[in-house]
């Protein structure tokens, strides 16, 4: 029986599946948790020298437990893991991670295209030793074409995706689109992609290579606009929090500062609602706003009439006020109120989970329900090297003397190579050099 298995207290819709995570930066991990959680037995690997030993420590430690900070980091996406270290530069290490692949299903990576071939782990090699084995690949701009060379983070992706032309203010200059969009949004397709590709093996017997490359999946945020400039030969731009057609249709201030309500009007009847909510009916009758098509026209000092009643209102108590009178709305919530709120508390959003060197934290569930197959969050991110044995020596039956070669090799470790600060940053620099 996996380590998964034991952690779990009731069925998941992909146990049994193994998933090897070979990822780095938000996107990979984010695709690999997206798959643990649901049942998946992901083995992440980690370089030896993956973690500062001098690093930041998020939590305190247990008593009685040792005190190593490298544990003790923000772990999001490193939830419903097991925790493998493992060099593959090394040909030891490479051996290792073939031996492990023939006994994975799946095997997600997100480096540049040449990483993999470097390491002598492209797919033509992993279908050697595991022939119906699938492998995703997310790549920055994909693997062919004239920018398969180039790198990224996510803001360059945004702005050749288009998205970033599209979001911002219309006397501003072009904006970079939330925190981390394009990385969350190419891993739910990643694992997507690969719960399909399972499907079809199931059905043939065949397993494939899948692409999800980051630009591509965030091109497709942006369809609307695309197609409206096919078409209509419009080049949409910034207008902030403005819609095509919808009027009012904008993010308002309320009480004290950095408050805010988001409050949207698609018809006339929704437009009459919130005037009598905000007890200014007469803006129904005002010829300026009588129609969408006018209020669109005179928008602007439609954003001050409403304004002028948000400013005196609590945010969320304005909220709750224009939903009971049908309007859509919304406060905007800042970090600690998403934390609070009592519809996720209600929701069982943040669930806790038992960390054997920190005590209990809180993990983000993955955002579904299953009503026959529940897929709470049931194992806390691995510590560094925690399931070495396990995937070492019970699924691969390595030997006490393979393991402790490897040890001496340094293609695993317990705890993190490097020990100096001026190390610890060489490592970080390295680590962020091979995934370009």
């Amino acid at each position: 029986m996996s380590a998964q298995k034991v952690m779990a207290t009731v069925p998941k819709p992909l146990e049994g599946t193994r998933v090897l995570s070979f990822v780095n930066a938000l996107a990979g991990p984010v695709a690999t948790a997206l798959m643990g959680d649901l049942g998946a037995e992901v083995i992440d690997i980690e370089e030896p020298n993956g973690r500062s030993r001098r690093g930041r420590a998020d939590y305190a430690p247990l008593p009685g437990v040792p005190d190593w900070p490298w544990n003790r980091i923000g772990s999001e996406n490193r939830r419903s893991k097991l925790n493998l270290t493992l060099d593959v530069g090394q040909p030891e290490g490479r051996e290792v991670f073939l031996e492990l692949v023939s006994h994975c299903d799946i095997m997600i990576e997100n480096f540049s295209p040449r990483v993999l071939t470097n390491l002598g782990i492209a797919y033509d090699d992993l279908i050697q030793v595991k022939p119906d084995i699938i492998l995703i690949s997310m790549p920055a701009f994909g693997k062919t074409g004239p920018y398969k060379d180039r790198t990224s983070y996510g803001p360059g992706i945004d702005a050749m995706s288009g998205l970033g032309q599209l979001t911002g203010y219309p006397d501003r200059g072009p904006g970079k689109p939330g925190p981390v969009l394009n990385d969350y949004n190419a891993g739910a397709l990643a694992s997507f992609s690969a719960l399909t590709a399972l499907l079809h093996r199931r059905r043939t017997g065949k397993g494939q290579y899948i692409e999800v490359p980051m630009l591509e999946a965030e091109v497709h945020l942006i369809a609307d606009a695309l197609i409206d400039a096919q078409f209509n030969g419009r080049d949409r731009m910034r207008d902030g929090n403005r819609h095509l057609s919808m009027a009012p249709h904008a993010v308002y201030p309320c009480a004290h500062e950095d408050r805010w309500i988001a409050i949207a009007c698609r018809d006339d009847e929704e437009f009459r609602r919130l005037a009598d909510a905000i007890g200014r009916a007469d803006l129904v009758d005002d010829p300026r706003y009588t129609t969408t098509l006018a209020r669109k026209q005179n928008e602007e000092s439609l954003d001050q009439e409403i304004s002028r009643w948000s400013s005196m209102q609590e945010h969320v108590e304005a909220q709750d006020l224009l939903q009971r009178h049908g309007v859509p709305a919304g406060a905007v919530l800042d970090m600690k109120e998403l934390v609070e709120s009592p519809h996720f508390a209600a929701r069982n959003l943040f669930q806790t989970v038992l960390n054997p060197e920190v005590g209990v934290v809180k993990h983000m569930r993955a955002p579904w329900n299953f009503s026959r197959t529940p897929t709470p969050v049931t194992r806390p991110a691995g510590a560094f090297g925690e399931h070495n044995d396990y995937v070492l020596r019970d699924l691969l039956g390595m030997s006490d003397e393979r393991v402790e070669a490897l040890e001496r090799l340094e293609v695993i470790a317990r705890v993190p190579l490097f020990v100096t600060e001026s190390q610890d940053v060489e490592a970080s620099r390295s680590a962020q050099e091979i995934t370009q």
